[in-house]
């Protein structure tokens, strides 16, 4: 758990908060949310943004993919972190919602961000592998 802590803490300019008291860690870019960890019916889960289709993709291929709990289900998923999915696939869903909602900021922060960190490392999840 503590390495997927770390992935998200790192992401550029990442901020973990808990606007909701001690649970759950919301971790955003530039005041804008990428990643909810929380637990959930015994059940750790990472929330995040996906493009519509992806995330029904996803969904038909990893059991451990799902609707996201407590948010808007057509552009989130939970990801049950019980060990079924890869870390990579893991740190690449990450990698995604990070460059989803950055993509969805004013051009002004977005051309900040590329300035500071290059376009190549903010939107690494939407780069083809």
């Amino acid at each position: 758990m503590q390495a997927l802590i770390d992935y998200l803490r790192n992401k550029p300019e990442a901020e973990e908060t808990y606007p909701f008291g001690p649970e759950p860690r919301v971790y955003k870019v530039q005041n804008k949310m990428f990643a909810l960890l929380t637990r959930h019916d015994g059940k750790d889960l990472l929330n995040l943004k996906c493009p519509p289709d992806h995330a029904i993709e996803l969904r038909d291929i990893f059991p451990a993919v799902i609707p996201a709990w407590h948010m808007n289900k057509k552009h989130w998923n939970s990801v049950i972190l019980d060990g079924s999915l890869p870390a990579g696939e893991i740190e690449r869903l990450i990698d995604l919602s990070y460059a989803i909602v950055v993509q969805g900021m004013t051009q002004k922060v977005r051309a900040g961000l590329e300035a500071r960190h290059g376009s190549t490392v903010i939107y690494q999840g939407l780069l083809p592998n």
